[in-house]
């Protein structure tokens, strides 16, 4: 046995060697070592990372374990990997208030495969322990319900609804209220209460991630999602063939529209493996996906294969990352997915110490004017009855010629803002004192006259 024994500080000067690859910072600094205890030559400690699905765990594991064992004084060394996954830094988080991060799957295109990613990406984060939801948002085309593999009604609870479970996934569907072939034959307005409503008013109780299937185009039910909901991102699914990728980023320019961040786009059907020599035959293109992350700066988070398999275990209920966990392409979809939790931590960590120049972090309404402060610690001020005067709804500004409708002398000298509503992560809507109430000012707007 050692007679000399190793201290806390001596063992975190030497864990300052292990870095997050992705944060690119020192785990020590970063405040991942947690509960170090030393008994005469035995040393052990917790590594909390940000995400149960960190691809390079047992890489740093095994690192900090060698660092440690070499100290002078140490016989033995146990490393607990554990996760806390960190919440997005929204300006609203009441509207689902366990919910720590939304995900947004979107294609703009029909056709390329979006549910069945978001099915897999979904179970495959589940696998490694988090907590997931997972809400089809396709509500002219749900289905969740087939592929997760539950057909029974869904129950209310406290006024809520209870949303399935499956596969170790929480899952809310249209296709409960529309089964079949039956279909929903409503207009806009009916959709987006209808979104809300499976958004809202569902018990999902505690969730690291919710995932949310949105369906083709760029319409009403994706813009209520982003005014409803603080997304912490944005993934693309497309197709390798020009169609297919076109139709996609027009998904990627409503995001960017609404300061929602890309967290990364996949490649589905990216190549078929024939089954009796091996070799790939690019069928849709290759390499299109790819360049485009490249184009837009965001990251490239995989490419999915053309197989069987997933169509047939997506029919059976019972997703391929569930069915055959050890397969290759089940193995795609938890890398992919992997990379998924990695952005968001990213994302999280960026918000809460660089801070984002057009996300607020608190707002204050005056009797004579409103006050941001923003992420990057910029403070500005309003004065309410200039503000009221600047309103960009169509009610103050003619949609077509862009002449203000609202004469500025009209405007009562001592309005004011009686409450500030957030929506999504790029405006608020501004209730006036005056009766109006229509508004939605941007981050966007309010940053440039501030």
């Amino acid at each position: 046995m050692n007679e000399t024994i190793v201290t806390e500080q001596e063992i975190l000067d030497a864990l300052k060697q292990v870095n997050d690859p992705d944060l690119h910072r020192d785990i020590v600094s970063l405040g991942f070592v947690r509960n170090i205890r030393v008994c005469g030559g035995e040393v052990a400690f917790d590594i909390n990372l940000t995400t149960p699905a960190c691809p390079v765990r047992d890489e740093m594991k095994a690192e900090a374990q060698r660092i440690i064992e070499g100290l002078r004084g140490v016989d033995t060394v146990n490393v607990t990997m554990t996760a806390e996954v960190k919440p997005h830094s929204a300006p609203d988080q009441t509207a689902i208030a366990g919910v720590k991060n939304i995900i947004a799957v979107g294609s703009g295109k029909g056709g390329v495969g979006k549910s069945t990613v978001a099915v897999n990406l979904a179970v495959a984060l589940a696998q490694t322990g988090a907590k997931v939801g997972l809400l089809d948002g396709d509500i002219y085309g749900p289905s969740i319900p087939i592929m997760m593999g539950v057909k029974r009604e869904l129950e209310m609870r406290d006024g809520l609804i209870v949303p399935h479970e499956a596969h170790g996934v929480r899952f809310m569907s249209m296709g409960y209220y529309a089964p079949g072939d039956k279909p929903l034959i409503w207009r806009g307005p009916m959709a987006t209460k209808a979104l809300q409503q499976c958004l809202l008013g569902v018990d999902w109780g505690e969730l690291d991630y919710m995932l949310i299937d949105l369906p083709p185009g760029t319409g009403d039910v994706h813009l209520t999602l982003v005014q409803t909901a603080p997304l912490t991102g944005g993934v693309l699914v497309s197709t390798p063939q020009d169609v297919g990728l076109t139709i996609s980023l027009k998904t990627y320019r409503l995001f960017q529209q609404t300061n929602v961040d890309m967290l990364g786009i996949v490649e589905n059907m990216s190549y078929y493996i024939c089954p009796h020599c091996g070799e790939r035959d690019y069928i849709f293109g290759h390499g299109q996906v790819e360049e485009a992350a490249q184009q837009f700066g965001m990251p490239f988070l995989g490419a999915i294969p053309l197989d069987s398999r997933i169509r047939s275990q997506a029919d059976l209920g019972t997703p391929i990352v569930a069915a055959d966990p050890e397969a290759p392409i089940a193995q795609a979809y938890k890398a992919i997915a992997e990379r998924v939790a990695a952005q968001v931590s990213i994302k999280n960590y960026k918000g809460l110490t660089e801070g984002n120049i057009l996300q607020p972090r608190d707002i204050q309404a005056g009797e004579a004017e409103l006050s941001i402060v923003w992420g990057d610690g910029k403070v500005s001020t309003y004065a309410n009855r200039e503000l009221r005067g600047q309103c960009p709804c169509a009610a103050c500004v003619d949609e077509f010629t862009h002449e203000r409708r609202v004469d500025a002398a009209s405007v009562p000298a001592d309005v004011r803002v009686l409450n500030v509503q957030p929506v999504g992560n790029y405006a608020v809507r501004l209730v006036w004192s005056d009766g109006h109430n229509t508004g939605l000012y941007s981050f966007e707007m309010l940053r440039a006259l501030g």
